[in-house]
């Protein structure tokens, strides 16, 4: 018995070094295939943060400043010869965003190593010409109208999927979706690479749990029933490997067909069917508000760098 307390404790001790400095997801989640699991992630040299929460309840690690070093990962992700999508969608009155957010993307996403950018929109005539980095390539993909705003936001987890199916599995090895109303302010690079990754909404991650924006209605295939779930994530930003996403938007998208079979509209749309995945389909890898900061709030101490944000807008004129 004392022999098996012995063991159990260096497991748990191994797990918590795992995620600290970031060693390969060997004990974190084994029945998740990963394409960077050899990435030798020590970061030793770097202080622990006290202040904020490191790692899941699963043992995924969470991306704070100051938990990661750059240099090596850079160093370990080259050898890997990966290619990263993203996707992102500028429909209607969102065409004006293009410009901040593909500038500021070609500065700070992954600098320094190749990138598609996949940009859907219903007028590519608008679309204005930019010199982008020499790694980074834009591919820009016509897409019809809608005439709600909220049909546009649930319909994009169809569009990925069929994608990935016919197109970018044989192009990219991760895939990210993203707001195109965002700008990047700091750099946004390898430390985001993993299996499956969520972004701790800026709205939420510091309200008990049932305070979070679930849906909680039964009727709906977004619904998580009371006393159930953990962090609250943005669809602004999410993403993974090719397979892992394809699984993911798959599921949404279904979630969303029956929901509209039913009658049914969830209560934050495409967000809330997300939110249902990732509860039961644990991300490997979690990305803090840094990574994605609504302007309408105040930043605390504990976020030091804002590195990608909305943009301060009025709803109600670019979505009607």
């Amino acid at each position: 018995m004392r022999i098996r307390k012995v063991h159990m404790l260096l497991l748990m001790l191994m797990a918590g070094i795992t995620v600290y400095f970031g060693i390969p997801d060997i004990i974190r989640m084994p029945c998740q295939p990963t394409r960077q699991a050899d990435l030798d992630e020590t970061f030793s040299v770097l202080p622990r943060r006290t202040d904020v929460l490191l790692m899941s309840p699963w043992l995924a690690p969470i991306v704070w400043e100051g938990t990661f070093n750059r240099d090596i990962l850079n160093a370990q992700y080259r050898q890997k010869n990966l290619i990263v999508g993203v996707a992102t969608f500028a429909v209607k009155k969102y065409v004006r965003f293009i410009e901040g957010f593909l500038s500021s993307a070609n500065k700070f996403f992954l600098s320094g190593h190749r990138v598609n950018f996949y940009l859907f929109t219903d007028h590519p005539e608008k679309v204005p010409s930019m010199k982008l980095a020499p790694e980074k390539r834009l591919f820009i993909i016509p897409v019809q109208n809608y005439s709600r705003w909220q049909d546009i936001s649930m319909n994009r987890m169809d569009i990925i999927s069929s994608h990935i199916r016919s197109r970018w599995r044989y192009e990219v090895d991760y895939l990210y979706s993203m707001d195109i109303d965002v700008q990047l302010f700091e750099h946004i690079g390898v430390e985001i690479i993993d299996t499956l990754v969520g972004t701790i909404s800026s709205w939420q991650y510091t309200k008990p749990r049932e305070n979070n924006s679930y849906e909680r209605r039964p009727e709906s295939r977004a619904a998580i029933p009371s006393g159930e779930g953990d962090f609250y994530y943005a669809a602004s930003f999410y993403g993974g490997s090719v397979s892992e996403v394809y699984k993911l938007t798959t599921a949404c998208f279904k979630g969303v067909t029956e929901d509209r079979a039913s009658g049914i509209e969830a209560k934050w749309h495409e967000e809330s069917h997300l939110n249902k995945y990732l509860l039961y389909h644990k991300p490997t890898r979690l990305l803090s508000p840094e990574y994605y900061w609504d302007e309408e709030l105040i930043r605390p101490r504990i976020v030091k760098v804002k590195r990608l944000s909305s943009v301060r807008k009025d709803l109600n004129e670019v979505r009607f």
